[in-house]
This record gives C-alpha cells, structure tokens and sequence, in this order.
C-alpha cells in the first residue's frame, strides 16, 4: 500500500507531537513554511520552502508533492491556505474555503454571528483609521480594538477613551496580514473566559469541550493567557447552552468532521457568547493536554481525518482530575540564568514538561505565547488543590533572570 503524505503548514514547536503521531501511523509528513531553520522541519520527513500565506504557491507544491492531507494545526496563518488546498485537491477539510475565510476573519465573523440571531457584541470592520474615528460614536465604551486575521492576543489592545482609539488601531494594523482591523464593545465576562479543542463528526459535535483561561494582570500584555484548566468552572446552563450555539453554528455553515479551536465566555448581561472559532487545532499545546486529561485522542484523529482514514471513537469528554496548562513567562527583561522547580512539586504534580529556553538565553517580557518560556502541564485532585497550587507557585518555580 502506497504510504500516505501529509502536509503540515507551519513549523514550530507545536507540530512536533502531530508528526510524532503521524510517524505512528506509517504516515509520510511534509513541513511548509519559509524558514528553513523552524524546529518542526527537523523532525518531518521533507521540507517545503513555501509561504504559507501565499495559498496559489501552497496548491503548486502540494500537487507537486501528491499530498493525501493538508493541516495547519495550531498555525493560525495557515487556516485559509489548507482549506483552499483541500478544496482544490478534494481533501478532507473541517470546511469550505469559504467558511474558513469567515472563521478566520473577526470582522466576517462577527457579521455571519449577528445575521444569524447568535449573541454577538456590538462589532464593526475597517481597513481605513479615519472611517472607524468617525464612528466613535457607535460603539459602548470601552471597545476592543483587533486585528481581524491574528490569533490569539496579538495586536488587541482594550480602550477606556476615545483619544486612545487612533494608537490602538496603529497596535491593531501592525500585527494585520490584511491591513483589517474590528471594533467591538467590550464584553464584560463573569468568570473566566474559555479557549478549548472541540470535535465534529460529520457534522455533530461530539466532542464539546470548555476550560478556564485566566490572565496574568501583571505581565506586559494583560490579554495573553497565562493558565488554562480543565475542566471549566463555567456554569452546566451556560456549557449546554454553548454546545447549542456550536452545533448550530457548525450546521448553519456546511462543517463536517475534524478539530477546531473555540474562545467562549459568559458575560454579566447573563447571556454566553462565541468569541472565535477556528478550524485548526490551539496554540499553547492544548489538544496535547486534552487528551492527556481525557484519554481520548484529538490529535490521531485530526490525522485520520486529513487522510480520510477510519477515526477513533471519541465522545464528550471526562477528566482525570483537574488539569492546567501553566504558560512560563516573565513580566521583565533579561538573561535566563535558571529555572529551579521544587523535586516534591514536580514528581506529584508536573505531567509534562515544555520548557523551550536554556541558561543564558535572552528572555522578554510576557507579550504572547512567542514570548513564553514553554508550559508546565499540572495535574490536582480537585480545582481547590489546583487553585491553591497557583496561589503560591513562586514557592515551587523560581525563575532567576540576571
């Protein structure tokens, strides 16, 4: 039997436990992005030297290269451009290249939530600075203010007053393939929001899933997540209700089976929002952790999908114990001279260790998961051993920057 190719777009760090899992399975794995030194490409079987952004020059390489599957799994960029290739080679994709370029743009999103009668906050697209300081008018304050293309917290800055919209734009186009940027009310959440890996099988959420994303008000971008546990403490009402919105949402746009990552929160007008779907597995290793807590098996079947191979059983999931994904970062500047973790701390709690910098590399202040140190993936007995643990972490993880 002919072994099957895979094309992974992207290269760092985060791929690497998909072409592990792809290597289990017999299967063949290219890497694609523009820089040749990405960790990711020294475990793959071939490199492909390829903007990902540039979808027609993806396409060639792929026909080139006979590719039975195409991901971009937690490589935001990428989305659109393997959607566009499945289409175009008749792969296996979550969605249409179209839904994708919706998904994939806040603006598009926000428009197809409220022409649907989802909860939606009030949102506006531009691609022009004077157009969006006319309407200031428009909007609640504050406003977040985002790029419409960028994952994640890049570029999005919230805005108390008005005189500070034009410099948040700026920040917003900055961190903009597109040059687009959204304006929206600030949503005012109660409780944590959640960033979580779901599944579809050929059209049915099977696998709903939903965490607690906590922020570190301290650090240089006070919108980077900085923990994420599972399972959620989000109110059962508001989970239901939200697996309700998903299956709608996948329903309404024609998705079919594969993984997709979901921002949600609740907020204090009492209502559950959809803040981002993407079709494409999360940063920050979170599918990783997910089936570390649940046994199942999101990432295997995100390759058998792509190759339109047979899945594995999944279903809803339930955790063993209470888990967290601990983004290491620092809130200065400096030269890393050591991470020292508490021997005690690590054997009962530490399941998985991501540590990416070493002695004497230059660390910079938290701004993003680029500017993290790597994750810790913690495992408690219960949310109130966890919460405890993270109330005193400085006691078992100290961090010496010189």
């Amino acid at each position: 039997m002919k072994q099957k190719k895979l094309m992974l777009l992207g290269g760092l760090r985060y791929l690497l436990p998909v072409i592990e899992e792809a290597h289990k399975l017999g299967v063949y794995v290219i890497t694609a992005d523009y820089l040749p030194d990405n960790i990711a490409h020294k475990y793959s079987d071939e490199y492909c030297n390829v903007s990902i952004i540039d979808k027609e020059a993806v396409l060639k390489e792929a026909q080139r290269l006979q590719i039975d599957g195409i991901l971009s799994h937690a490589v935001d960029p990428g989305v659109t451009t393997a959607a566009y290739v499945a289409e175009k080679m008749g792969l296996p994709f979550q969605c249409s290249y179209k839904v994708a370029c919706i998904l994939q743009d806040k603006s598009l999103f926000r428009q197809f939530l409220s022409e649907n009668d989802f909860n939606c906050p009030h949102a506006k697209g531009y691609t022009n600075i004077e157009e969006a300081l006319k309407d200031v008018d428009y909007f609640s304050w504050p406003v977040i203010v985002k790029p419409v293309d960028s994952a994640g917290s890049k570029g999005v800055t919230k805005v108390e007053k008005k005189e500070s919209l034009k410099a948040a734009i700026e920040i917003a186009l900055e961190s903009s393939i597109s040059k687009h940027f959204i304006i929206e009310d600030f949503l005012d959440k109660v409780g944590a929001q959640s960033s979580a890996d779901i599944f579809s099988v050929e059209g049915k959420l099977v696998y709903p899933a939903y965490s607690d994303q906590l922020f570190d008000k301290n650090a240089a971008n006070p919108y980077t997540p900085a923990i994420e546990i599972w399972p959620s403490s989000m109110p059962q009402e508001f989970q239901d209700d939200l697996t309700e919105q998903l299956q709608r949402l996948i329903t309404l746009l024609g998705m079919k089976t594969g993984i997709y990552n979901v921002e949600s929160r609740v907020c204090s007008d009492g209502k559950a929002y959809i803040m981002e779907v993407s079709p494409r597995g999360g940063g920050n290793r979170i599918a990783e952790l997910q089936d570390m807590a649940t046994g199942q098996k999101l990432i295997k079947n995100e390759i058998l999908k792509a190759l339109n191979m047979p899945l594995d059983h999944i279903n809803a999931p339930k955790y063993d114990g209470v888990w967290c994904n601990y983004i290491l970062h620092s809130s200065r500047q400096g030269i890393l001279d050591s991470v020292v973790i508490d021997k005690s701390f690590r054997k009962k709690y530490i399941k998985d260790e991501g540590l990416i910098v070493a002695k004497g590399d230059t660390i910079h202040p938290f701004t993003g998961a680029n500017t993290s140190l790597g994750t810790l993936f913690l495992r408690a007995e219960s949310r109130k051993e966890l919460d405890c643990l993270l109330e005193n972490l400085e006691l078992y993880i100290k961090l010496k920057i010189v």
